[in-house]
């Protein structure tokens, strides 16, 4: 017991101790986001098969701050230019968000959110227009939409209003999504 505990924590410090080759002045975005969703390339990483199928679901509860992109729903972007960077096809990348708590009001028109965050543009609807535009599919939480009074008319086009994000977890994970764990 105490010789696995040390090959452990004795992997733990050499990863640890290795340089990361990405600095942050290496990351770019895309190759499939070109305005957001910046990415670094990692020399030595585990190889991913280009044949590998993606199903990610990723949850987002908190909002952007008034008028930026928010970080999960970037998120999904560096999801997609990294993996494409890497070798996979798009075709083969299927994502999910499902957006509760506050960051509701960042699915939501340009006068809806201005008029909930005292004038402020909402800083996600061109990142939302173009990752749909890349098949990825974005469900609010019903239960969230109706605690921040949003209505069906009062949403981004595309987005689609689920019982509750939990709710919207069981289906997707039932459908084969994993959750992303960020």
């Amino acid at each position: 017991m105490k010789s696995r505990a040390f090959l452990i924590l004795a992997s733990i410090a050499a990863v640890s101790a290795a340089p990361l080759t990405a600095s942050e002045g290496s990351f770019k975005k895309g190759p499939v986001f070109t305005e957001f969703g910046p990415v670094a390339p990692v020399e030595g990483a585990l190889t991913v098969p280009s044949t590998t199928a993606f199903k990610v679901a990723f949850d987002v509860a908190a909002p952007a701050d008034a008028g930026k992109l928010n970080r999960t729903i970037e998120s999904a972007a560096r999801f997609i230019n990294m993996h494409v960077a890497a070798g996979i096809d798009e075709k083969n990348i299927d994502l999910a968000i499902v957006v509760h708590g506050g960051a509701a009001l960042d699915l939501t028109t340009a006068n809806f959110y201005s008029a909930k965050k005292d004038g402020a543009q909402n800083g996600n609807i061109e990142a939302i227009r173009q990752l749909q535009a890349h098949g990825v599919k974005l469900y609010l939480c019903g239960q969230s939409a109706a605690a921040h009074g949003i209505a069906k008319s009062d949403l981004l086009p595309g987005v689609e209003i689920s019982l509750s994000a939990m709710t919207a977890h069981a289906v997707l994970q039932q459908q084969g999504y994993t959750l992303n764990p960020f």
